[in-house]
């Protein structure tokens, strides 16, 4: 079936605005330390806010990130679909212990999860952890709590 100018024009225009949008979202901040370093981290504490995360995005400043918080603690696993910048997932406990890092490229669909239970994710551009010494047992200062 042979679909429309008009309408492929009016479906790409959804798209756009799509991404637009959730560019635009709007999430409150923390400040997070590992360590001696600094970390403006966006909060997605609620299921909207998590659905939607860092996805659309085509940037990040060095030392931000987005911290998802969790309702209750559990295996947690992360995606990159429509996430255009490549980043490293810090999976943390309920005591701000890092538990495992992981690296994911963009816009895939592989699962990235916690090796054990976690009540939060902190996503910061790729290789971050690695270039600031930032291990699995290190803790997090400053995690916010569930809303």
């Amino acid at each position: 079936m042979k679909k429309s100018p008009l309408l492929l024009a009016a479906s790409a225009l959804f798209i756009l605005a799509a991404g637009a949008a959730a560019q635009n979202a709007r999430f409150s901040s923390t400040q997070l330390s590992a360590g001696m370093h600094l970390i403006k981290a966006e909060v997605a504490a609620t299921d909207p806010e998590r659905q939607q995360g860092l996805m659309f995005r085509e940037k990040m400043a060095n030392n931000a990130g987005m911290v998802f918080v969790f309702d209750q603690p559990a295996t947690q696993c992360m995606w990159m679909k429509n996430t255009l910048l490549p980043l490293s997932v810090a999976f943390i406990d309920e005591q701000g212990k890092i538990v495992n890092i992981e690296d994911m490229q963009p816009q895939t669909l592989a699962s990235h999860c916690s090796k054990q239970v976690v009540k939060y994710a902190l996503e910061m551009n790729l290789g971050w952890f690695r270039q600031k010494n930032i291990k699995p047992g290190m803790t997090i200062e400053g995690l916010p709590r569930a809303k």
